[in-house]
Formats: C-alpha cells, sequence, structure tokens
C-alpha cells in the first residue's frame, strides 16, 4: 500500500465545528485522500463504526483511512505512537509518530512516519519545541521512511515550505476540523501542495517553444500520484523509483 501523502486529515470530534462524518466529507470533497482516525477515547464499538462511515465516504474517492493505534478496527492500515508497541504490528500499512532523530532511528518495518511539531499548535500548546523547516529537512535527510509534516500547518505557505523541506505531505488538524467551509480550506492546502510538488516545465505557462513539455497541466495529486513518490532524498520522485516495505 502507497504511503500518505498530500494533505492529510487528523480528526479531532471535539474540536470539530460540525459532525465529524460531515467535516471529513467536506475535506474529501476538497481534494483530501487519506484521513487519519483519532477518537480514542471512544469505546471500541462506536470507533468501529465511525471508522466504518469515514472508510465509505473516502471509497467514493478512492481514498484510505488510517486508524490511529494498534487496531486497525477492520481495516489494514493503523498509525501508532511514539511509544509503541514495538515490534510494529503487521499490517498493509504502519505509520508511527515521530519527534526526533532518536525516535526515528527505532523505526523497522514502518512505512512512514509523521514528525512535529513544525510550527506551535492550538491542539497541543506548550508541545515541542517546535521543529521549522530547517528542522524538518534535516529529519528527512536522515529518515529511513517517508515522512509527514504535522503541527500548526493551517497556510498555503505553510505547506510550501513543509514540501521544499523534503515532506512527503502534510497532516493537518485545526485548521481543517475548525474550518467554517472544510471543502474550502482542504481546496487551498491541496493547491498549495500540488503547487510545490510539480515541476516548473510542468506549470502553466512555463517552458519556450522548443520545450517538448510546453502545455502540459498538473493534475490534482491523488493516492499513489507519482508527484507524491519518495526516493528517500527528500525531493519527489516518479513512482517508480519508490519501493515498497515488506
Amino acid at each position: 500500500m502507497t504511503p500518505p501523502s498530500g494533505i492529510v486529515v487528523l480528526t479531532d470530534r471535539l474540536v470539530a465545528r460540525d459532525r465529524l462524518d460531515r467535516v471529513v466529507a467536506g475535506a474529501v470533497a476538497g481534494g483530501v485522500r487519506w484521513v487519519v482516525l483519532r477518537e480514542k477515547d471512544l469505546p471500541r464499538a462506536e470507533r468501529a463504526a465511525l471508522a466504518a462511515d469515514l472508510r465509505a465516504i473516502l471509497a467514493d474517492v478512492g481514498g484510505t483511512l488510517v486508524v490511529a493505534g494498534p487496531d486497525p478496527l477492520g481495516g489494514d492500515a493503523v498509525h501508532l505512537p511514539a511509544a509503541g508497541p514495538y515490534p510494529p504490528p503487521l499490517h498493509r500499512l504502519v505509520g508511527r509518530s515521530c519527534h526526533h532523530r532518536t525516535e526515528l532511528d527505532r523505526l523497522t518495518t514502518e512505512h512512514y512516519a509523521t514528525v512535529s511539531p513544525i510550527w506551535p499548535t492550538r491542539t497541543k500548546p506548550g508541545y515541542g519545541p517546535p521543529l521549522g523547516p530547517d528542522g524538518l529537512r534535516k529529519l528527512v535527510e536522515t529518515s529511513p521512511v517517508p515522512l509527514l509534516a504535522l503541527g500548526g500547518v493551517e497556510t498555503p505557505e505553510q505547506v510550501t515550505a513543509c514540501v521544499k523541506a523534503g515532506a512527503v505531505g502534510v497532516a493537518v488538524l485545526g485548521a481543517l476540523m475548525r474550518a467554517k467551509d472544510p471543502a474550502e480550506t482542504a481546496a487551498t492546502l491541496t493547491s498549495a501542495y500540488v503547487e510545490a510538488v510539480t515541476p516548473e516545465l510542468l506549470k502553466p505557462g512555463a517552458g519556450s517553444a522548443r520545450s517538448p513539455r510546453q502545455g502540459l497541466r498538473p493534475t490534482v495529486a491523488t493516492q499513489g500520484s507519482s508527484l507524491t513518490a519518495r526516493s528517500g532524498h527528500g525531493r519527489p520522485q516518479p513512482q517508480t523509483a519508490t519501493k515498497e516495505r515488506k
């Protein structure tokens, strides 16, 4: 399974402006194809029912639900905390939260990791210190897996900075959970991501009359897009450069 990329939504029904399924549906309408279900305080039965509802929303666009914690709730994708479990369970897609080089060095069979916080965050005030784009870049350069940037990302400019630092995607919680219009916010952030990963020669108006690529237009990146694959050197590469970890 391809690791997450682009704009990735982390859920939090306690800060969402509307019902969680409606917020996620709006984000999906705006281009999001990856959602991480948190809500760990819910009883398993309620959380599993919520997971089923969100999977149905994502299924219409070929998206993927990742469940926070070792229990995939009927799926096959999980996102684990830095504290454990170790070794990670053998699901088709396993991610882990990391915050510094030592935690990244512990990774074994995980397929991707989040690193946080990049900027100060209202969701976890005082959590840090913030890495900033430079700190993110340093972790990307040494990470054994693709990295998602997390923490305090609310603007298109921040999305661009994370992609330029080498992140394959940006995980967003507050900016989408609190949005008056999740579809519009998701579309704005997704557009910034696509713009950042699109090579200059593929952008509208780029190139010259002698360029064989002149006239090509970028397409919105979706799950598995070649625009979001990684080589391990912190830059977007063709899909063929990515080797799926077994």
